[in-house]
């Protein structure tokens, strides 16, 4: 497993948390995501034989978010 931190850009309430850590958590090889709007950030342990952290953002990003 390896951690990461993705900054996450427009979300503004609890729906927006629920929406991205829903995304994230349906994602195969993602053990799990805790998504923080006050810190404005994902936090992640995921399987990079599954998963690359390129996918992560896309997620995040085709959720309508924008992510680093």
């Amino acid at each position: 497993m390896e951690n990461t931190v993705i900054k996450v850009g427009g979300m503004s309430c609890q729906g927006c948390v629920k929406n991205i850590t829903d995304v994230l958590n349906g994602m195969s090889g993602v053990a799990s995501a805790e998504v923080s709007l006050d810190a404005g950030e994902a936090k992640l342990a995921f399987d990079p034989q599954l998963v690359s952290r390129e996918a992560l953002l896309s997620a995040i990003e085709d959720a309508g978010f924008d992510a680093e």
